[in-house]
């Protein structure tokens, strides 16, 4: 018996256009705080009724929630196109790690919503002997609005090889933060488009990474099939790839810079029109403890909104950049 190839979606076989099945998911209080944890923020607006001002007061999701309740999956692209995702070959297993995303928020999102998400593949191009695919996930809800979308940029092939992980030291082993509902800290005071000025600091960040977050956050999941292999948390399958080691995820880390501009701003700042972009540099891995920092970079009036643009970047405790951040969040006159 002739064994049948697989079809393996790589590269080459990526198309503009392909696409995979819509999803459905209905947000709830539970899962806003549950995302909440798992990213390290014990912000009350997302933990307790009543806690947030906003909107009637109604719980909301952090906005990078987005890329939980309409997930990017890969592998559901590739299998509705009857091929198989790299992440998933029998016989060319490899990683598309995370790059860079952009995501634009066009209205609120509230408890009670039921978001539909469909995804596809937008763009891929080669740069310096890379390759990389750019993929387009849209959210709407149940009054067929988009509230918001994303485009996310995955490594298909890196020619650099695996780059080493650096030797733990004791300066990189965080002891791990219990998280708890009942631990949620203050409110914070939001700053007016009035208060702002260009080159102004905002509120740091900084937060500790350890396995046992990375995996909470990998194990959080809303729609499509559990992956509990891979770069994140998997060591040996890690160590083959690009990184070299287990890293978080890209979205992690969109969720600590949200978490460290919402120190800032109001939710409203994001969802009537805002946009975030982060741009990875270095892993953050286990251990890594990184410090989110960013100012007002430009300020202008758009009608009767003030729309403010901001400049962040995380930096690790060896002095490694992690991430580039671009934000645009609008504030009323």
């Amino acid at each position: 018996m002739v064994e049948q190839r697989e079809r393996l979606w790589d590269y080459e076989a990526v198309t503009p256009g392909q696409a995979g099945r819509a999803t459905q998911v209905v947000l709830t209080p539970e899962n806003i705080a549950q995302y909440a944890l798992v990213s390290q923020n014990m912000d009350p607006r997302y933990h307790k009724a009543g806690a947030n001002t906003e909107y009637g007061g109604v719980i909301m999701p952090m906005p990078s929630m987005i890329l939980s309740y309409a997930p990017l999956l890969r592998d559901d692209i590739a299998e509705n196109n009857s091929m198989v995702a790299l992440e998933q070959s029998k016989t060319d297993r490899r990683q598309t790690p995370f790059s860079k995303c952009e995501v634009r928020w066009f209205g609120p999102v509230l408890a009670g919503d039921i978001i539909t998400g469909t995804r596809r593949v937008v763009e891929k191009y080669e740069r310096r002997d890379n390759q990389f695919v750019v993929f387009r996930v849209e959210a709407t809800n149940q009054r067929a609005e988009k509230v918001a979308e994303y485009d996310y940029t995955c490594i298909f092939k890196y020619s650099g090889g695996p780059r080493p992980a650096p030797p733990p030291t004791e300066t990189t082993r965080p002891t791990l933060q219990r998280l708890s509902p009942g631990s949620t800290t203050a409110p914070r005071h939001f700053v007016s488009f009035d208060e702002l000025a260009v080159g102004a600091a905002l509120e740091p960040l900084t937060l500790s990474e350890t396995q046992e977050i990375i995996n909470r956050k990998n194990d959080f999941r809303l729609a499509g099939k559990p992956n509990p292999s891979n770069i994140h948390t998997d060591e040996e399958f890690a160590r083959k790839n690009i990184f070299g080691g287990t890293v978080n995820a890209g979205p992690a880390t969109m969720s600590y810079l949200d978490q460290m501009l919402g120190r800032s701003f109001p939710l409203q700042a994001f969802y009537e029109g805002g946009k975030l972009l982060m741009r990875a540099v270095t892993p953050f891995r286990a251990g890594d403890r990184v410090t989110f920092q960013g100012e007002v970079s430009s300020k202008r009036v758009d009608g009767r909104r003030g729309v403010v643009d901001c400049q962040v970047k995380g930096m690790n405790q060896r002095g490694d950049l992690v991430c580039l951040a671009e934000a645009t969040l609008v504030l009323p006159q």
